[in-house]
């Protein structure tokens, strides 16, 4: 992964200094794109501005040493209310103005729940919409998440939020095939049950094949090297075949393309969320 990384980072690449004229070419872009791709990663889970919260960081810990780590995208949400820094909800916003009325999918690395009110998407690594067997393959299948649900996951973390680890389990009810403990749905669980976004990635690979030979904005937005496998390789593939794509990469380490892309793309580098507040 790494070695692939620094292979790209030895090419030449372009990057912009991001300017007003810079941010309209980009909008230019979209409207006259046929299809938008969009991929958003791990900068829209709130860890960017979260990391600064030495109470959040206490919390990330306690849940991962008493293994409730399925419980961060979760947690992180009711951080980012307690932060009361509307930008990561304002930038979501914005990009669901700037594709209304487009012919779009998002794929998202994020477990942030919102994306999957922006229209078509797929979250491959989940987020605390649903829950699911600690056991995993038991075949008790998948819950939508209620709200005594909800209630009791942020009773949960107000204690969490004042230093404490509250003994009882986080979720109520247990599994109806096995009696096991219930846990949220998303990649942090022990035994991930990936069948709550294949019938969305089903859909995605069939739209994807109807992209060829259209005009295509792929915009990638904070994606970083988590799962590359999701978002940036096959991002960069479908750039490179469609001769009529034009490839956006905004983060503000990795925003770097390939030799292949410098000509037809560019690379911002600037936080994705602050550059869509912007844009």
């Amino acid at each position: 992964m790494m070695s692939r990384l620094f292979s790209c980072m030895g090419n030449f690449v372009r990057r912009w200094q991001v300017t007003e004229m810079d941010n309209h070419k980009i909008l230019e872009k979209i409207e006259q794109a046929d299809m938008v791709l969009v991929g958003l990663g791990e900068d829209f889970d709130g860890d960017v501005f979260l990391r600064q919260d030495a109470r959040y960081l206490s919390g990330c810990e306690k849940l991962k040493e008493a293994g409730l780590h399925w419980l961060k995208p979760a947690w992180n949400e009711f951080c980012v209310e307690k932060s009361g820094d509307t930008s990561l909800n304002l930038a979501l916003e914005r990009l669901g103005e700037i594709l209304q009325g487009k012919n779009h999918f998002l794929v998202g690395v994020s477990t942030n729940r919102r994306i999957g009110d922006l229209g078509r998407a797929v979250m491959p690594c989940g987020s605390w919409q649903k829950k699911q067997c600690a056991a995993g393959g038991c075949g008790g299948g998948l819950s939508e998440v209620t709200e005594q649900d909800r209630a009791a996951l942020w009773r949960f973390f107000g204690e969490l939020y004042e230093g404490r680890l509250p003994e009882e389990h986080p979720l109520p009810g247990t599994c109806p095939a096995c009696g096991a403990a219930l846990v949220l749905n998303n990649v942090y669980a022990k035994e991930y049950d990936e069948s709550g976004y294949l019938e969305q990635w089903s859909l995605y690979r069939k739209w994807l094949q109807g992209t060829l030979n259209h005009r295509l904005l792929v915009l990638e937005l904070g994606v970083g090297m988590r799962f590359p496998s999701v978002v940036r390789w096959p991002f960069e593939k479908v750039a490179f075949f469609n001769q009529k794509a034009y490839f956006c990469r905004v983060h503000e380490k990795l925003y770097q393309l390939t030799k292949e892309l410098s000509e037809k793309g560019c690379g911002i580098s600037k936080n994705a969320i602050d550059w869509l507040v912007e844009l």
